[in-house]
């Protein structure tokens, strides 16, 4: 008498596991991948001149000296030259011009100060 065994092992192969292990991967990689943050915009071009007075024009060079108009202040006078530049105007207004290469902190610093005096600030840049 000749017995069969019931488990009989299929030397079929099963595509569809592998298939899902594929997809999460890629999912995965598709998730964690480093995409950047930042918009793609165009940014409009100004046509004519600002409408708004210029009271204070603070600069920034790239060795870290800073002038308010075209007198030089050290770093701890920023403040109490801005406020006495400043006192008694309507909307007080700071035009930034920080030179090419100066660290983004010193920039935030007097934006700090304007935002602080509730004074109006506008960061100039060159047209290209």
């Amino acid at each position: 008498m000749k017995l069969r065994g019931r488990n009989k092992v299929s030397p079929e192969f099963s595509m569809s596991s592998m298939t899902d292990i594929v997809f999460l991967l890629l999912v995965f990689f598709m998730l964690t991948s480093n995409s950047p943050n930042a918009l793609d915009l165009l940014l409009p071009k100004a046509k004519g001149k600002s409408t708004n007075t210029q009271n204070v024009s603070v600069s920034i060079k790239k060795n870290l000296q800073v002038y308010i108009d075209a007198d030089r202040v050290r770093e701890g006078q920023i403040e109490s030259k801005l406020k006495a530049k400043l006192a008694g105007q309507e909307a007080p207004t700071i035009i930034l011009r920080a030179e090419e290469g100066v660290p983004i902190e010193k920039a935030v610093n007097i934006m700090d100060i304007a935002n602080k005096n509730k004074y109006k600030i506008i960061l100039a840049v060159r047209p290209q």
